[in-house]
């Protein structure tokens, strides 16, 4: 019988309520131990978290070092006197103190470990940081098992457009990872458009790079869902983050265009808006004064209360940003698919989205195109009068994209 591959797994954060990237690595750390691999996971997460059947330990901030004494200072300044040192040391050395003394934290945690023996060593990461990944640069004994799982693009000066920001030191961070494409051994992104866009700038990734979607879980327990959320009635959802680049507003109008024209829906349509959008928050709640049917929700809401709801909604919504082209996988694409909802998506033609859902996907409109989201949105409620059992996605090709059989096979066929 062949042993099981051993894979150590280094994450910034294995907490579910802290951001989407921790929610996408737990979902993958658990589907990896429920395919039969033995896993060991190192996090930064600054908390002992425990995941069902695995091993997870919690690295300790290193605090007896200069790197420490100095992010504390750069920290006391920001923070206390308002004085901004990021913008005249990160450009000179790319990242904080802080980051630094991160990176030495988790490089000195993975450098006591000597009973575990892993096949594949694993660096997942969340929002734009990339800590795990540093750290195994300078472990360069583990190189040769080096499997970095990029969720996003990076540094920020390499996003699309409409996210046009240089964040300061990004030249060293483009150094950074340079080096992190010419010394891992596999490079994995959630995405295949992803995969293609950071080939472009970093070309050793071309021969090294493979897609692992994020992935489907289907095993939370029924929740009693929030008192604004009517089981009855035509709802739209919209779960996630609304930052500053996913415009909610020409969905609004869209679906107050949609409400005019029909006006029976008054009484059944719910488009509720729920997550964390600080960017946007006073004009929401403005709208939601003057929209009956529009619910936002105050700031964050709980990850297993998200996944009822989606469950129970008549329809799921995918915004993105209103551009040329969006390398990214939510998420929350795999609750989606799982939730066996129709999916509006509302993004560029050239996503990633689009890619899997296929170019044939009826329900999809560009993300700023008012008068086809309303026509969208009429669509779906006359299919759903006549029948709310019948919004369901029902793709089996995405359901198995997503599955664990093929996150074993991706494995296991690694040269």
């Amino acid at each position: 019988m062949p042993q099981k591959k051993k894979i150590l797994i280094v994450a910034e954060s294995i907490d579910v309520e802290d951001s989407s990237g921790s929610k996408a690595n737990v979902g993958l750390i658990l589907n990896l131990k429920d395919v039969g691999f033995e896993v060991l996971v190192y996090h930064y997460t600054r908390k002992e978290i425990q995941l069902p059947g695995v091993k997870c330990i919690a690295i300790k901030e290193k605090r007896s070092n200069a790197v420490f004494l100095l992010s504390r200072l750069q920290r006391k300044l920001q923070h206390g006197l308002k004085i901004n040192l990021a913008k005249h040391l990160e450009p000179k050395f790319g990242f904080s103190f802080t980051f630094f003394n991160d990176v030495r934290s988790i490089a000195a945690a993975l450098r006591k470990e000597k009973d575990f023996r892993p096949d594949i060593v694993l660096t997942l990461s969340k929002g734009a940081s990339f800590r795990p990944h540093y750290a195994l640069l300078n472990t360069p004994n583990l190189h040769e098992k080096w499997m970095a799982y990029i969720h996003d693009p990076y540094p920020f000066h390499y996003y699309p457009e409409p996210y046009n920001w240089s964040e300061p030191g990004y030249e060293q961070k483009i150094k950074f990872f340079a080096q992190v494409s010419q010394k891992c051994r596999w490079a994995a992104f959630p995405s295949q458009l992803l995969k293609e866009w950071m080939e472009e700038f970093y070309p050793a990734f071309k021969e090294k790079g493979l897609v692992i979607p994020h992935q489907m879980r289907e095993e939370n327990e029924p929740l009693e869902v929030p008192a604004y959320f009517d089981p009855e009635k035509f709802n739209l959802l919209h779960a996630g983050n609304l930052m500053k680049q996913r415009d909610p507003f020409p969905l609004i109008q869209a679906f107050q265009i949609f409400l005019n024209k029909n006006p029976d829906a008054a009484f059944k349509t719910r488009l509720l808006l729920v997550g964390s959008a600080s960017y946007h928050i006073s004009a929401l709640k403005k709208k939601e004064q003057e929209t009956e049917q529009l619910v936002v929700s105050d700031g964050y809401v709980p990850y297993d209360l998200v996944l009822e709801m989606q469950e129970k909604a008549s329809a799921n919504i995918i915004l993105e940003s209103a551009a040329e082209v969006s390398p990214f996988l939510p998420g929350k694409f795999p609750h989606c698919v799982a939730a066996n909802k129709l999916i509006l998506h509302l993004g560029p033609e050239k996503s990633e989205v689009r890619r899997l859902l296929g170019s044939d996907y009826e329900y999809y409109a560009e993300a700023n195109d008012v008068e086809m989201i309303s026509a969208k949105l009429e669509q779906l409620y006359v299919k759903w009068k006549a029948d709310p059992e019948s919004l369901q996605l029902n793709r089996e090709d995405l359901h198995s994209y997503l599955s664990t059989d093929y996150l074993k096979k991706k494995i296991e066929n690694l040269t």
